[in-house]
């Protein structure tokens, strides 16, 4: 997912720094997920090699409940 071409980090909107309303400093986007996949706020970033040591091993918590990890639109 990182490394998609259309997941985006960013700390800028329009040219100008990121406002606290649209996710300051840094906003996630990932435009091949579904709503799930756009945090707003990011606590830290985290590199890892797989998913199996988080929650029950799928991704995420809603992947954990049974959504797809890739949840293409």
């Amino acid at each position: 997912m990182a490394m998609h071409p259309q997941t985006i980090l960013t700390c800028r909107l329009n040219g100008q720094p990121l406002p606290v309303a649209n996710g300051a400093p840094l906003r996630l986007r990932v435009e091949r997920q579904l709503g799930y996949k756009m945090p707003r706020y990011l606590m830290h970033v985290q590199v890892v090699d797989g998913y199996r040591r988080f929650g029950g091993g799928h991704g995420g918590y809603w992947e954990d409940q049974g959504y797809a990890w890739y949840a293409g639109i």
